[in-house]
């Protein structure tokens, strides 16, 4: 059986139709946001210039901005 609860105050509240006696054991996964920008510096590749968000054309394709 499964339950979808949220967590207030630091306590787990299941929906009314989750009639469970106390002291009954339950496990609680929290799901993966799913959003891969929460992991974002996991992607990150070392020795990238400071600057490459600003200036990827230049270092992918070799060409620099009219105001570089």
């Amino acid at each position: 059986m499964c339950f979808l609860g949220i967590v207030r105050n630091g306590h787990v509240e299941l929906p009314p139709e989750a009639k469970l006696p106390d002291g009954t054991q339950v496990r609680v996964e929290v799901p993966d946001s799913g959003d891969p920008m929460d992991h974002l510096e996991d992607l990150a590749i070392d020795g990238l210039p400071a600057d490459m968000a600003s200036r990827h054309d230049r270092y992918i394709y070799g060409v620099d901005k009219q105001n570089d």
